[in-house]
């Protein structure tokens, strides 16, 4: 007998509908940000790839997210979950292509789809690179941009957290900042 949508099934006298049986074996997520920690890096490569560029790929993934998060069901499997952002990723990159070029692209193609599933995200350096730059920094400039970019604190809250003035506080980040872009510079040459 095949069991349909709407028709449950008895297990050792517990019914379970067949939504649970689909996804039986497969891990489904907590919540939204543990959708969004499993794709974002797929996603942002995919973009990038596409793009050529970091400022659209960060702007087409956030958008990607933006569409696909309120529809999608927290039940859904991961593959589920994938395929429909990837879904997701054509339309907004159609988007992109009309809106900046009036080109019509409509898939990725095979081999992005392939690679959308397949490859493993990449350890970014970037935690490290910022961990260097910021130990080469006075005991307050590091405090204030730890703050500021690393806590996501306000200039209002950094200031009261360091126990000085805003003013203070904001020319503390001016001068870190200018610090560590001219760490960074001689890095680079």
């Amino acid at each position: 007998m095949r069991v349909g949508a709407s028709e449950p099934v008895l297990r050792h006298g517990v019914r379970i509908e067949c939504s649970d049986l689909r996804n039986a074996g497969v891990a489904v997520h907590q919540d939204w940000e543990s959708i969004y920690r499993d794709n974002v890096d797929r996603l942002y490569r995919l973009m990038f790839a596409r793009v050529g560029n970091k400022p659209d790929a960060e702007d087409l993934t956030a958008e990607v997210f933006k569409l696909a998060l309120p529809p999608l069901r927290l039940s859904a499997s991961p593959p589920e979950i994938r395929a429909y952002l990837f879904a997701t990723a054509q339309t907004v990159l159609a988007n992109h292509w009309r809106r900046r070029f009036g080109l019509e692209v409509t898939a990725l193609g095979p081999e992005a789809e392939v690679a959308w599933y397949d490859a493993p995200g990449d350890e970014s350096r970037a935690p490290s690179e910022v961990a260097k730059v910021l130990a080469g920094l006075p005991d307050r400039y590091r405090r204030i941009l730890e703050l500021r970019f690393l806590e996501s604190m306000s200039l209002r809250e950094a200031a009261l957290a360091m126990g000085v003035s805003v003013g203070n506080a904001k020319v503390l980040q001016h001068r870190a900042l200018r610090l560590a872009a001219a760490q960074i510079e001689e890095v680079v040459n």
